[in-house]
């Protein structure tokens, strides 16, 4: 038969045990709390960039869609990337500017449209300007502040009064 245990002979060996390991697994949750939060800041601000570039984008194409070139002005455009129904982001346009062009020789700016033919004498056609413009996109995240900014180059046929009026 075993002899009882009596209180005297016992020195608390398991609550000192027990409880390194209980601060053990507490530094160990907490660290894993700590590491997957700044994973999920990580993964939302590359959500946020690459939406937020691909509404620049689009908003850059709708930009080009309209006649730029003949009153360039600075715009903000709303942009649904999710095509919810809901406005996801502002993106705004500076005013497109004209950085170069070239004039292109023996080019005409459209049928009849500076050529004459009178008495057999020919008036050489006026020129056209292959023009190249830049078009600077920003969009700014509101709470953060986070911003992502694309600059895109267009090339586009402009005529000797199209030119005169927005390239000089």
């Amino acid at each position: 038969m075993m002899s009882p245990v009596l209180p005297s002979n016992q020195r608390g060996m398991t609550l000192i045990v027990g409880m390194i390991m209980l601060v053990l697994i507490t530094l160990l949750v907490t660290s894993a709390f700590i590491l997957s939060g700044s994973n999920l800041r990580s993964v939302s601000n590359m959500q946020f960039r690459e939406e937020a570039l691909a509404a620049a984008n689009k908003a850059i194409e709708q930009a080009m869609s309209a006649a730029f070139t003949t009153t360039p002005t600075s715009s903000v455009i709303d942009v649904d990337i999710d095509n919810d129904g809901d406005n996801d982001y502002e993106v705004n346009i500076a005013t497109p500017t004209c950085i170069r062009a070239t004039q292109v020789a023996g080019t005409t700016s459209g049928p009849g449209s500076g050529s004459s033919v009178s008495l057999g004498l020919a008036s050489p056609p006026p020129p056209n300007f292959n023009t190249v413009w830049d078009i600077d996109a920003t969009v700014t995240q509101a709470f953060s502040g986070a911003s992502v900014r694309v600059r895109q180059g267009v090339r586009v046929l402009l005529t000797q009064a199209q030119y005169n009026a927005v390239c000089i």
